[in-house]
């Protein structure tokens, strides 16, 4: 009898060690492994995140498969807070304060000071149209900027994220 639950637990170690390996694994994957690694696991093309997100992503995944996902409790209280909620397009737009049209944002990056003007579908910067102030960040650091964020329009954390 000894022997049974021994081979179970050796068994569940072994299973357990496997799981820690393949997580190891994915911090030396490429990103087009780890791209690859997304389809086998979720059967469906990766979205378009981070390196970092991927990686969490898919370890997320591994140990869904391996222990099991949310219970059918947890699934329903998150899916009847998102709908509490609203969409997240709504959720999206409640974190961004209105900006009334013609409003200019101006703001200073390595000692240039840059001015947006706020129009009815977008905005103009340097006499061009631009869909987000994100792009405009872009444009004027040459990295990812959350448009907000550059422009002081959102807070790093708001005092309900402490």
């Amino acid at each position: 009898m000894a022997d049974a639950s021994q081979t179970a637990a050796t068994a569940v170690t072994d299973r357990d060690l496997e799981v820690a390996r393949r997580l190891e694994a994915l911090c030396d994957l490429t990103p087009d492994e780890l791209r690859k690694e997304w389809r086998r696991l979720y059967r469906s093309q990766p979205p378009r995140l981070s390196r970092n997100l991927l990686v969490r992503a898919i370890a997320y995944r591994i140990q869904e498969l391996r222990y099991g996902g949310l219970g059918k409790a947890t699934r329903r209280k998150l899916a009847m807070l998102v709908e509490a909620r609203g969409s997240s397009a709504e959720i999206a737009k409640e974190d961004v304060p209105r900006i009334r049209v013609g409003a200019r944002l101006v703001r200073e990056w390595n000692g240039r000071t840059h001015t947006i003007t706020v129009e009815e579908e977008g905005f103009t910067y340097a006499g061009r149209n631009y869909r987000s102030l994100t792009a405009i960040a872009r444009e004027i650091t040459g990295a990812r900027w959350s448009g907000p964020r550059f422009f002081g329009l959102t807070n790093k954390r708001r005092s309900s994220d402490a």
